[in-house]
């Protein structure tokens, strides 16, 4: 065991000491919280760098994506097609827009969606697809788009894990009709709850600015929630994590005093009362801090990325195939092992918090896949990658020398 403090691959990677600092000048202000032009500026600037017509901020990738489906004069019951291996945050807004999940089976190789059986599951009531880049590793967007095409369905990217990565030269989120960013606690940039619709479809931008028009900012107490967390997260919960810090950070969240990334609702299909929201003020601003970090936090990831990938391609451990026209952001690490779980729960007792996406077809684990219209065994490949896959840390807060010990400790029983 290293001390108390775990090498973790979430609880707010991506905050450093300025984040810290900012959040904490946020909560002493909350004549802030709400009211300014902070939100706008973030639209505009994240429009901008991603070369995109118009973005518009929410507080959830979830919120983002359901005022997209509601945007797409879509009628109830028709089908959106998307992956499976994937968090229950995706196929939530659809069922909440009435519409019908199709799960389609992803790919061992890159853990994205695979176009032969996305070709199978097509049928007449098909009207969009959504299309996720697994841990920040673009799918194959020529042939998905391709076939969209060809079915003349709407084509919506999932970039909740890849800002910044690019296909064949051009950034991901500029591929379809829409696209949606997350800037959730664990993600490629963070203001603990957030996320960003984007088009350069007019017609669909239209709608999509109506839709947020309507929605209110969130509560009070919910802005709260979010400030106090990098707060609490570094100064004590991980600490004192290996004493403590665990059980505290369970008592908060019970106490509602802490938010969970994941409500207990959404595990059951259901849509907590604080989604569909705009991104409040805030957040907005921790937003646009980090986002001025995105090359330094992404070259960041590439190059322990390089690192783990030159020791362990001499293991047993299977890497994530690589493409030429792909250019990956690695928001996780992932490798493949028979003894994935086995290899997890080692590594937590010895307070190395490596990450467990997914450990289901449909992310968290005790989410009941009836209630959200999975079938199991519809998608054998999602679900045996599920009890191989592991994954590694790559976030701004560790470094070289911690992700060598990582490597050292998995490497000490499985060579």
């Amino acid at each position: 065991m290293l001390g108390m403090k775990p090498i973790s691959i979430s609880l707010s990677p991506n905050t450093e000491h300025d984040d810290i600092s900012l959040a904490f000048k946020l909560l002493v202000q909350p004549w802030r919280w709400k009211k300014g032009t902070e939100r706008q500026k973030l639209e505009h600037v994240f429009a901008e760098r991603l070369g995109v017509k118009h973005a518009f901020a929410f507080n959830s990738g979830r919120s983002s994506l359901l005022a997209i489906l509601n945007a797409l004069d879509l009628k109830e019951g028709d089908e959106v097609l998307l992956q499976a291996f994937t968090c229950n945050a995706v196929p939530n807004p659809v069922l909440w827009a009435r519409l019908k999940p199709v799960y389609v089976d992803c790919s061992k190789e890159d853990f994205n969606i695979d176009v032969q059986d996305l070709q199978k599951k097509i049928t007449m009531r098909s009207k969009a697809v959504i299309v996720q880049h697994t841990f920040g590793m673009p799918a194959d967007m020529e042939k998905i788009a391709a076939l969209c095409r060809k079915h003349n369905l709407l084509l919506i990217e999932d970039c909740a894990h890849a800002l910044g990565a690019t296909f064949q030269g051009k950034q991901v989120g500029t591929f379809g009709d829409a696209a949606f960013f997350s800037f959730s606690r664990d993600k490629v940039i963070s203001c603990v709850y957030g996320g960003m619709a984007v088009t350069s479809n007019d017609e669909i931008a239209a709608r999509i600015k109506a839709f947020h028009r309507q929605v209110e900012n969130p509560s009070f107490f919910w802005v709260f929630q979010q400030l106090l967390h990098p707060l609490l997260m570094n100064w004590i919960i991980l600490p004192t994590y290996s004493i403590f810090g665990k059980y505290l950070l369970i008592f908060l969240q019970q106490a509602h005093i802490l938010s969970k990334a994941v409500h207990w609702k959404e595990k059951r299909g259901q849509k907590p009362g604080y989604f569909p929201r705009v991104l409040p003020e805030a957040l907005a601003i921790l937003a646009i801090y980090q986002l001025g970090k995105l090359e330094k936090f992404n070259n960041h990831r590439k190059d322990l990325a390089a690192l783990y990938a030159a020791v362990f391609k001499r293991s047993s451990f299977q890497l994530p195939q690589e493409f030429p026209d792909r250019q990956p952001m690695f928001l996780r690490f992932v490798l493949q092992h028979p003894k994935a779980h086995e290899i997890i729960r080692r590594c937590w007792s010895h307070n190395f918090l490596i990450g467990d996406w997914y450990t289901t077809p449909i992310a968290p684990g005790d989410t009941k896949l009836e209630k959200i219209g999975y079938q199991k065994g519809s998608c054998p490949v999602a679900e045996r990658l599920a009890k191989t896959t592991l994954n590694l840390p790559t976030h701004i807060n560790i470094s070289q020398r911690e992700a060598k010990t990582v490597i050292n400790f998995l490497l000490q029983d499985i060579p």
